[in-house]
């Protein structure tokens, strides 16, 4: 017999072993896994009461989101409005920190400078209104008076009584108490309405010097959720969008205030009755990109026609050709550091703003639509690009 050898031949490898592959397991049920499909579709089958409990918890969680949603739209909107304001704020004070003024400094000047404007420009105006109102008021029962003794008047209601149609359905008004207390309730509800309205701007403008205040920090928390790798890119988007809004917002002041300058100065020179508060409508207006100017001209062509229907034409001529120059030659210039938006998307995007969120939807509905084509630019479009 052959000794075992107490060493291995030098050089010697183990063989290898060709195993067959083992087969995939059946589970409970005897069934084998499909290849083709999904680990995650297995797990949802074999796990229906997880998935189906993880599913019902999302759906909970979404309608939970929407419930706050709908009962806090007021102040979402407040949010959205600060957070314009501070956007449209933030090149001044940038400005300013250029020229060697600390921000906090330049946040004060800024605001004083609002503030000084707003307090002159209300201490003119106000005065003015209640003036205005005050003629209306004393005129309306002479311009009644007048109508009634009309012989238009005097004809129409020898045909069709409508003197005594109106007294009698005022005395069925006043018969019925449910609609005297719509009255009083209606007074109410115009009464919280104001109430509402000033503790929203009052919100608004606390709201718009804290986003003032702390927009670097809020702008270097947020670039910090971005990957470290795609930090610099986000920022260099998210910088870019904010100065586009920025712009946008003081050209948009810059362009109201030269629309209700030029009409206030038409209507003064036109003897447009109440023309401070009509310019002051008109500077409202001019606020809501394209369609704006037109509502304000046909406001003030309206009340231009108690003139005269001459002074409604000249004034109508004047302004629309104001409009025209205002569209080719003032706007351009004044926006062309701000966003670039072509013509139809802007139209698509003002009637969906305004269809969302009113006034403030049309606003932002411009500077929205810049950002999110500048993002679909530089983002999917170099994405798109590279393959």
């Amino acid at each position: 017999m052959l000794k075992k050898l107490a060493h291995p031949i030098p050089g010697a490898q183990p063989r290898v072993r060709f195993d067959i592959p083992e087969e995939p397991s059946a589970d409970a049920d005897g069934a084998l896994p499909d290849p083709s499909e999904p680990a995650s579709a297995t797990s949802m089958f074999r796990h229906p009461i997880y998935f189906g409990f993880m599913g019902t918890v999302g759906v909970g969680i979404a309608l939970f989101l929407s419930y706050i949603l709908a009962n806090t739209q007021s102040l979402v909107l407040w949010i959205v409005t600060a957070l314009f304001i501070a956007l449209g704020l933030d090149p001044v004070v940038r400005w300013l920190e250029k020229r060697k003024v600390p921000r906090p400094l330049g946040i004060v000047l800024v605001l004083l400078a609002l503030l000084g404007v707003v307090a002159i420009f209300f201490a003119t105006l106000i005065p003015t209104i209640v003036s205005q109102t005050t003629q209306l008021v004393t005129n309306a029962p002479i311009w009644i008076k007048d109508f009634l003794n009309s012989d238009l008047f005097k004809q129409v209601d020898g045909q069709y009584h409508v003197l005594d149609t109106v007294n009698e359905q005022v005395a069925k008004f006043f018969q019925d108490a449910q609609a005297v207390g719509g009255i009083f309730g209606g007074v109410l509800g115009v009464g919280s309405t104001i109430a509402n309205g000033l503790f929203g701007t009052l919100i608004v403008l606390v709201l718009s010097l804290y986003f003032l205040a702390s927009l670097p920090s809020l702008k270097a928390w947020g670039y910090r959720l971005a990957p470290r790798s795609r930090r610099a890119r986000v920022e260099e988007l998210s910088e870019e969008i904010t100065r586009g809004v920025g712009n946008y917002v003081i050209g948009q002041v810059c362009v109201a205030v030269l629309n209700a300058t030029f009409a206030f100065i038409l209507m003064s020179i036109l003897g447009v009755p109440f023309s401070v508060l009509l310019a002051f409508v008109v500077a409202l207006l001019a606020f809501i990109p394209l369609v704006g100017g037109m509502i304000a001209a046909i406001v003030v062509i309206a009340v231009s026609l108690t003139a005269g229907w001459q002074t409604a034409l000249i004034y109508a001529i004047c302004y629309f050709a104001y409009l025209q120059f205002e569209a080719y030659f003032v706007s351009p210039r004044i926006m062309q550091k701000a966003v670039a938006v072509p013509g139809a998307v802007a139209v698509i995007s003002v009637i969906a703003g305004g269809s969302l969120l009113g006034v403030l939807g049309a606003l932002i509905a411009i500077p929205t639509a810049a950002a999110i084509m500048l993002l679909v630019k530089e983002v999917y479009i170099a994405r798109q690009d590279k393959h």
